[in-house]
């Protein structure tokens, strides 16, 4: 149980709300909004299609990597100027990858951009925490999670409406604005927080980066590489096991560890980061799947795959604001066990699609996977830090961010790689049957029966799209039997109860 902490109301929360938001939108929308402008900087940079890559991966590997130390940093240099400094440094970076005249210049200036970037996304959890009484934590949780998740799903979309309309560049150049006026309401509003004299655990963090940045670069290079046919990915792995091994160990046995285990010792928390991981999973995996399957199998240009899939976002703001105002009222666990249900029912909707259907089992299954992420992303956000000690919150809101990254790493891997395996398999099931003694061919096309290659290659165009169709079905099953294996979780959870004691919110759990 948390020990009952002093809340003192912060002036303009406000205003801090919506400059914390304007950061946090700013970071998110930075993880996908520069994946559709890929190919015009190939061109522009003299790059390849493989060494393209590493403005994705310098830009992941550099976040994974420095999110965790943002509760020290935060500690050692002070939280609002550690932010400050993050958001001026951000923009920064944004501005010179926007202006960077090679491949070389722009790898390093989008790694130093995720350097920055790290601690925006728990920062800005943090304060939001910090500012609102624990009864407002529900209704803050709601306003961080709609940038959160709505971020990703609308970055393609405005990614390539810039990139069409302007260049690539401005897929960078659009956040000096943004941050501009995300730094000047910091400024002048959020609150000072007093420095706290920590010591640094040196090794300790080392051997978190290696774990982390080793898993990032594996998963990132998995699909270039062919996995573990290449010796890079063994490598990689090793280095991802060591890592993680070592640091565990030294956490559990250290005097001053980089990480406090009794972090670990709340339930709720411990319980919502094994959420967090899943709904990265469900989250990412889904918009890496969407965008080009409708563009392969539906010939959607990226406009018409934008408003497709905006539907999806436009759920998941509704059910977030909702549930921010409802929560006082309604145990949090059954919205949890709610938005778990909407979401495998909108993914087995999902594993129903076909070549021939129309836009509207699209938009109806994005609305209810909106509403059921809504449902289980506030709640959980909320009830993860209801029972942690304050002074474990930074902390703790980096492991939750770095939690969730790493869990849509994981599942964008494992769609991709179940895709082009299931596809080559389904392929070569469908091609089986199409031979000169199968009447249904003779039925359906005499041509491609006796031999002919023109309409043989069109059979087999119809067979590479029938079998890509299946596959994506096929990940869209695997990712329901996940969301619902996840459900038993919810009974983990324990609902605190908040009372007011001399202005001290205290909390108690049944």
């Amino acid at each position: 149980m948390s020990a009952p902490e002093t809340f003192t109301e912060t002036p303009h929360r406000g205003l801090i709300t919506l400059s914390i938001m304007l950061a946090t939108v700013m970071q998110v929308l930075d993880t996908t909004i520069a994946n559709v402008a890929l190919p015009s900087m190939t061109g522009d940079l003299g790059a390849s299609r493989d060494t393209i890559n590493w403005v994705l991966t310098s830009y992941i590997v550099a976040a994974a990597i420095m999110t965790p130390v943002t509760g020290w940093l935060s500690d050692r240099f002070g939280r609002k100027e550690f932010f400050l400094a993050s958001v001026v440094g951000f923009v920064v970076f944004s501005m010179l990858c926007g202006l960077a005249w090679s491949l070389e210049t722009i790898v390093f200036f989008r790694l130093m951009q995720g350097v920055f970037g790290a601690a925006i996304v728990p920062l800005s959890q943090t304060f939001l925490l910090d500012i609102n009484q624990r009864e407002r934590h529900g209704q803050a949780m709601a306003i961080w999670g709609a940038g959160i998740m709505v971020g990703p799903i609308i970055g393609p979309t405005l990614g390539g409406w810039l990139t069409d309309t302007l260049n690539w560049r401005w897929v960078f150049f659009i956040n000096l604005p943004v941050g501009i006026l995300a730094f000047a309401g910091m400024a002048a509003y959020l609150p000072t927080i007093a420095r706290r004299a920590r010591s640094f655990d040196f090794f300790g963090f080392a051997m978190l980066s290696l774990g982390v940045g080793a898993l990032q670069l594996m998963l990132d290079r998995g699909s270039d590489a062919d996995w573990f046919s290449s010796t890079e990915i063994w490598i990689e792995l090793g280095l991802t096991i060591t890592g993680f091994w070592v640091f565990l160990v030294h956490t559990f046995t250290a005097e001053h560890p980089f990480i406090d285990p009794k972090i670990f010792v709340d339930r709720n928390f411990a319980t919502g980061l094994a959420f967090i991981f899943i709904i990265g999973l469900m989250l990412f995996s889904g918009l890496a799947l969407l965008p080009p399957m409708l563009a392969t199998i539906f010939d959607y240009p990226t406009t018409t795959t934008g408003l497709v899939m905006a539907p999806r976002g436009v759920g998941t703001m509704i059910s977030m604001l909702v549930v921010g105002r409802i929560m006082t009222r309604i145990d949090a666990r059954i919205l949890v066990f709610i938005g778990l249900l909407l979401t495998a029912q909108s993914l087995y909707t999902m594993s129903s699609f076909s070549p021939q259907m129309d836009d509207w089992l699209i938009l109806t299954s994005g609305i209810v996977q909106g509403l059921g992420l809504g449902l289980v992303f506030v709640p959980l956000s909320t009830m993860a830090f209801a029972t942690l000690d304050a002074r474990f919150r930074t902390d703790a809101t980096a492991l939750f961010s770095l939690v969730r990254n790493i869990g849509s790493s994981i599942g964008i891997s494992i769609v991709s790689v179940m895709l082009v395996r299931n596809t080559q398999v389904n392929h070569a099931e469908l091609a089986a049957s199409i031979t000169p003694f199968n009447p249904n061919l003779w039925a359906a096309s005499p041509a491609a029966a006796s031999g002919d290659p023109t309409a043989l290659s069109q059979i087999d165009g119809l067979i590479n799209l029938q079998a890509l169709m299946i596959s994506y079905v096929d990940d869209f099953k695997l990712m329901m039997i996940v969301t619902l294996m996840a459900v038993p979780l919810v009974l983990l959870l324990r609902m605190p109860k908040t009372r007011q004691t001399g202005g001290a919110p205290a909390a108690h759990m049944d």
